[in-house]
């Protein structure tokens, strides 16, 4: 179903994160189900960012949340250093949390309009200590000052006198305050301007350098993730269809679906001619009821037969490409009998 296995996934000693055969889903009326995540996988090195990315109701942000167990999942693991979060009872989780934090889409409703500045980023530290206000102020004033907001300045300021961008650099420090292992970015620039998401994606960096982050950067837009990203991988309805280190999926795609969000793209030169080799007709299927075998085979137009009654299986494209097609634009056959010899 575009596409399931993994082949993908590294030695489990190398990893801070491993998701497998992650399944979220959620019923409706009528006895319906929504098929929101089915059967991912994939995993994460620490210190790496893995960027996650598809068009709106792939599942993206769903599998963020999964990950955190907000909502738990329907079915799969997700280990967190070798520990199964999925398994653990509710109050084990809730104090597992603190390893993990998450930054939010829109930056102004995320953040409780009644409080301050300074007792947003704080309320964590309110929960897990310190308890001291003196020393909860410290290390509150250290990550704003960090993200490039005054803290002298907005600690009695509430969120609705500051910009969409210096309301999201807020909510990154509320997310750091508890140096968490790992991040979930969820489409943290969509709602700014093109000059302020260049900002915080460039100040993502300089924090992953600085405090040693993990990131899972989720994006709708190949382009936002490009530089961020040491590895991409690509969702569709749910599925996963090609995971591979972030220039390797630029220069050669081997997913139709990724080359549609490749060719997408726009490119701010009028010259430049449109290519439409590669369109899309049809409309996204329903998560409600999928089509069967591979769910990109109603929009691809390499499918055939087998696209309809076969799920693809993750293979090898190279050293650390691997995609789940039955007709990828690479040769995966003949780059399997290079790399065997």
């Amino acid at each position: 179903m575009a596409g399931s296995g993994k082949a993908h996934l590294r030695p489990s000693d190398e990893t801070l994160l491993r998701v497998e055969d992650l399944t979220v889903e959620f019923p409706v009326g009528g006895g319906d189900v929504v098929h929101a995540v089915s059967g991912i996988s994939f995993d994460i090195k620490r210190g790496e960012t893995l960027g996650l990315v598809g068009e709106s109701g792939c599942g993206k942000s769903t599998t963020g949340r999964a990950i955190l167990q907000l909502p738990r999942p329907t079915s799969g693991s997700v280990y967190l250093d070798d520990q199964n979060l999925a398994s653990l009872k509710d109050e084990e989780m809730r104090q597992k949390r603190t390893d993990l934090q998450m930054i939010f889409q829109d930056p102004v409703s995320s953040l409780n309009p009644r409080r301050a500045v300074g007792e947003i980023v704080a309320e964590p530290l309110e929960v897990w200590g310190p308890k001291d206000k003196g020393q909860q102020w410290d290390k509150v004033s250290v990550m704003l000052d960090a993200v490039g907001i005054d803290p002298d300045v907005a600690r009695f300021k509430h969120p609705h006198e500051f910009s969409g961008g210096q309301c999201q650099r807020i909510s990154i420090a509320r997310a750091l305050v508890m140096e968490p292992e790992l991040i979930i970015c969820d489409e943290p620039v969509s709602a700014l301007d093109v000059s302020v998401q260049a900002q915080i994606l460039n100040m993502l960096e300089e924090l992953k350098a600085k405090y040693g982050l993990t990131l899972v950067f989720i994006a709708h837009d190949l382009a936002v993730v490009k530089n961020i990203s040491d590895r991409v991988a690509v969702m569709y309805l749910g599925k996963m269809c090609e995971v591979s280190e972030s220039d390797e999926l630029y220069s050669n795609p081997a997913h139709p679906y990724t080359q549609l969000l490749l060719t997408s793209i726009p490119l701010p030169d009028p010259l430049v001619a449109i290519d439409r080799e590669l369109q899309v007709d049809e409309g996204l299927p329903s998560p409600i009821n999928p089509p069967s075998g591979c769910r990109f085979r109603t929009r691809c137009p390499y499918a055939d037969d087998i696209c309809s009654r076969v799920e693809p299986q993750m293979r090898r494209v190279t050293d650390d490409h691997f995609v789940a097609c039955h007709h990828p634009l690479i040769d995966v056959d003949e780059v399997e009998v290079t790399l065997n010899t």
